[in-house]
């Protein structure tokens, strides 16, 4: 093979280690769908996410119109053929909406559910290792954030900030960053004095390698449960989000939006609400039973978590 280098850069080698880390990431979320398959809830949530995610990687090519497109002879159509799901007030296909819709919300929610674990699972070891003055200032500002319900604190960010794609995503982080906190600092409250983590501050090991590598690996179980849970409610958020206008903005497909524009016609036309509602129910319920597999199979502890 020949070997490519660049201003000193040994490029092989770094394909090497990409190439390896996307094959362990791979094999680590095919171990974690066999494990599903081992429990009847994770056999129930295992198809429905794997349906919502090829329809959020493949559904505005696997729709059967365009999202945006208007068909206005056939307004507030119902349920045909043509139009398995309907039309809508502006007659667009329903289903080709629902379809390109999931690629917003799956997007959005994962990513805001990542970065409100990542920082909540960083501030609140951190602030629990370190103890003293700095833990209680740490926990009385998540105290404060805790207090605010969140899809309040949610309207106040995004009304400062603005409705954009990245926004609601840093919002969704925000909304998620105390509850993570608490949770992460209470296990560590209860990790640091044990022997390991004596044994490494005896070799002289750095904080952050302490934190990092002798502690987070003990705390991925309880972490994992959360995960579960914060994906759920990230869901959830953005759907209301977009019912209240602030979350992707039309003409694009967004199932929120979707089912509040949809709120004048749901006594004469209801599919039109039906369709992107269902959408939500099935997503939620399929990471809820998924995750819950998956902790049946590794015997995790049970999660109770608080939005």
């Amino acid at each position: 093979m020949t070997n490519f280098t660049m201003t000193g850069i040994d490029w092989t080698g770094l394909l090497r280690i990409g190439g390896s880390r996307i094959v362990a990431i791979g094999r680590f979320f095919r171990n974690q769908f066999m494990l599903a398959l081992r429990t009847p809830a994770g056999r129930i949530g295992l198809p429905i996410v794997l349906l919502h995610l090829t329809l959020a990687l493949f559904g505005p090519w696997l729709a059967p119109y365009p999202a945006t497109d208007f068909h206005v002879e056939h307004q507030l159509e119902g349920p045909s053929w043509q139009f398995l799901l309907g039309t809508d007030q502006f007659g667009r296909d329903i289903l080709s909406r629902v379809m390109s819709g999931a690629r917003s919300i799956i997007g959005i929610s994962a990513a805001g559910a990542a970065l409100g674990i990542t920082l909540g699972t960083l501030v609140g070891m951190s602030s629990g290792y370190k103890g003293g003055k700095t833990d209680e200032i740490v926990m009385r500002i998540m105290d404060g954030l805790m207090s605010f319900p969140s899809l309040l604190m949610a309207l106040l960010i995004l009304t400062s900030l603005g409705a954009t794609g990245i926004n609601i995503v840093l919002t969704i982080g925000i909304v998620f960053v105390a509850p993570i906190a608490r949770v992460m600092r209470s296990i560590m409250l209860a990790l640091k004095t044990q022997e390991f983590v004596q044994s490494a501050r005896m070799r002289g090991e750095s904080t952050p390698y302490i934190i990092f590598r002798e502690i987070l690996p003990n705390t991925l179980p309880v972490l994992a449960v959360e995960v579960s849970v914060r994906l759920s409610y990230a869901i959830l958020l953005a759907s209301s989000l977009g019912f209240l206008g602030l979350g992707v903005q039309p003409p694009s497909p967004d199932w929120g939006l979707m089912i509040s524009e949809s709120r004048r016609f749901i006594a004469n036309a209801p599919w039109v609400a039906l369709a992107p509602a269902g959408a939500v129910a099935s997503l939620v319920v399929g990471v809820n039973l998924l995750t819950d597999g998956i902790r049946q199979a590794r015997k995790l502890p049970q999660g109770e978590a608080k939005s």
